[in-house]
């Protein structure tokens, strides 16, 4: 049987000195914090592919030859399609907070920081629902200042 070379040096039931395993603790926490890296780089090419290729999926889908020109024959209408609008707006972008938060939660790997961030992600979607769920209120409030 052979030794390597720093096996021989030392003597028998030798133990590792702290200093040696706090330099194999931060060489194991450097390559855990790599590995995090290259996970989330490999999250930052394929989160915006998946959203691009459904959306170009989705529109060729269900794509239909009409002609609609938008006139608004109200002021009532036009507070109507703002409304929708709105509360389209901030439904998707909340949507889109929470999956951001679910993916960073998941890959938080026990770090408190990432844990935080994916937290504050999920408070922003619950905001973004919130302020949807409001839309209506605020187009009351114009329709009554509009006079509509």
């Amino acid at each position: 049987m052979r030794l390597s070379i720093h096996a021989a040096r030392r003597p028998a039931g030798h133990r590792s000195t702290s200093r040696q395993r706090d330099h194999a603790a931060r060489q194991h926490h450097r390559r855990d914090r790599a590995h995090r890296r290259i996970r989330r780089a490999h999250l930052v090419v394929i989160i915006p592919l998946a959203v691009v290729g459904l959306l170009v999926t989705a529109s060729s889908a269900y794509a239909e030859t009409t002609h609609v020109v938008a006139l608004a024959t109200s002021v009532d209408q036009v507070l109507t399609n703002i409304r929708s609008w709105i509360m389209g707006i901030l439904a998707g972008l909340a949507t889109v907070f929470v999956s951001v938060g679910g993916v960073r939660y998941v890959m938080a790997g026990g770090d408190p920081g990432e844990v935080e961030k994916a937290k504050t992600a999920f408070r922003a979607a619950g905001i973004g629902y919130g302020m949807a769920a409001l839309a209506p209120l605020v187009v009351t409030v114009l329709r009554g200042i509009v006079g509509a």
